[in-house]
């Protein structure tokens, strides 16, 4: 039964990703790429940022997750783009009925530091999804060495989407 003070214009999303480290790769984090001496293993670029973007969207729609859309199954995902990935799920799930009124992410990860690359991922983000950067925010946070992030074996990502539907005139 819906109730019918139930108002289906806002939902909520929250997706988390996390990756161990692995000396083959690049680190890629938001769509940018950080030096650092080791990368995330992953089926694609193990972009930890985007992929927790992309669960949050997916989580506010119902749509399951990214492994449902993008299986690691499927070799045409190898080694691709998460910005790229992202950009599909824009195009497939939001432009046709959402848009996002703001989307907050955390990085947790004791290295490296993060700071200077914040502002880029978030144009990134931004900039992929179509919407204004001033509704994306980066953050990022240590555990203070506790953990196997903390043991610098990986890192993590949580994001949150607030996305809000909009209805087109009739033709």
């Amino acid at each position: 039964m819906v109730e019918e003070s139930c108002d289906d214009r806002l939902r909520i999303g929250q997706g988390i990703d996390i990756h161990k480290f692995t000396p083959e790769r690049s680190l890629i984090l938001g769509g940018c790429e950080i030096p650092y001496e080791y990368g995330l293993e992953g089926h694609s670029d193990a972009d930890v940022v985007t992929h927790a973007v992309m669960d949050a969207i997916l989580g506010a729609l119902g749509e399951g997750d990214i492994g449902e859309i993008f299986p690691d199954s499927d070799p045409q995902y190898r080694g691709i783009s998460s910005l790229k990935l992202l950009r599909h799920l824009g195009t497939e799930f939001l432009e046709q009925n959402f848009t996002i009124v703001n989307l907050d992410v955390t990085i947790i990860a004791e290295r490296p530091r993060l700071v200077e690359y914040k502002e880029i991922m978030r144009e990134n983000l931004a900039c992929t999804l179509g919407i204004n950067d001033d509704r994306v925010n980066i953050k990022a946070t240590t555990t203070e060495g506790l953990g196997f992030i903390g043991k610098e074996l990986g890192m993590a990502a949580q994001a949150v989407v607030l996305l809000k539907k909009f209805y087109r005139e009739q033709e």
